[in-house]
C-alpha cells in the first residue's frame, strides 16, 4: 500500500471515530505511521485530506451494476440491494460522522457521491423495466429509485441504532424489500422469470 493511500485509510477511520474536530492532524499522523509534515505535503491541508479521504472510502466496485436490458427483475434486484446495504453497512460509521457534521462542514459531503449515483443506476434501470413492458404500474422511475435507496439507507443506519425496530433477519428484509418493490411498480408477475425481447411478445 503506497503511503498517500495509507493516509487516505486513517484519516478516514480517524474522522469516523472522532469526528472534524477529533480527526486531527496529529492523530491522522499517528495512525498513518508517518509526521505531520507528510500529510500537509501530501495534502495541503486538513479539509483537504478529509475531502479525499472521504471521496476514496465512498467509492465502490460496480460488480453488481444492473443490467442494461433487464430479463431478471427480482434476481437482478436483490442482487443490487444486496451489495447496495454490504456498502452502507461498511461505511456506517463514516456516513453517521459526514451526518453529524454536514451542519457545519457541508463540503465533506461532495455532489455526485456514491448514494446519488446508485439512485441515478437504479432509475435507469427501473427506466428499461417500463421500456421493456416488465413494469406496468404508472411511477416516475426516479422517484421509486430514491424511496428504494432511502428503504436500504433507513435499515442501514437504523439497524446499530433501534436495533428493536430493525429486529428481522437482514437478508429476509432485503427479499421483502424487493418483493414489495417489484408489487409498487407491477413488476411481480414477471419477477423470476426471464422476460422475452420486447418484439417477440404478442
Amino acid at each position: 500500500m503506497d503511503i498517500q493511500h495509507r493516509i487516505l485509510e486513517a484519516a478516514a477511520r480517524v474522522f469516523a471515530e472522532g469526528g472534524f474536530r477529533g480527526a486531527t492532524t496529529r492523530r491522522i499522523a499517528q495512525e498513518a505511521g508517518v509526521n505531520e509534515i507528510t500529510l500537509f505535503r501530501h495534502f495541503g491541508s486538513k479539509e483537504r485530506l478529509l475531502l479525499a479521504a472521504i471521496a476514496v472510502v465512498d467509492r465502490v466496485p460496480r460488480e453488481a451494476t444492473l443490467p442494461a436490458r433487464p430479463r431478471d427483475p427480482r434476481a437482478e434486484l436483490l442482487t443490487w440491494v444486496r451489495h447496495e446495504m454490504d456498502h452502507l453497512l461498511d461505511r456506517r460509521s463514516l456516513i453517521c460522522a459526514c451526518m453529524a457534521e454536514i451542519s457545519e462542514h457541508p463540503e465533506l459531503v461532495p455532489p455526485g457521491n456514491h448514494p446519488v449515483a446508485a439512485v441515478r443506476a437504479l432509475r435507469d434501470y427501473l427506466a428499461a423495466l417500463q421500456a421493456e413492458g416488465i413494469a406496468t404500474a404508472p411511477f416516475d422511475p426516479g422517484t421509486a429509485a430514491t424511496m428504494l435507496m432511502g428503504v436500504l439507507f433507513g435499515d442501514a443506519m437504523g439497524r446499530g441504532v433501534i436495533p428493536d425496530l430493525y429486529d428481522n433477519d437482514l437478508d429476509q428484509a432485503l427479499e421483502q424489500y424487493v418483493e414489495l418493490f417489484l408489487r409498487g411498480i407491477g413488476a411481480a408477475a414477471a419477477a423470476g422469470k426471464r422476460a422475452r425481447p420486447r418484439a417477440a411478445r404478442r
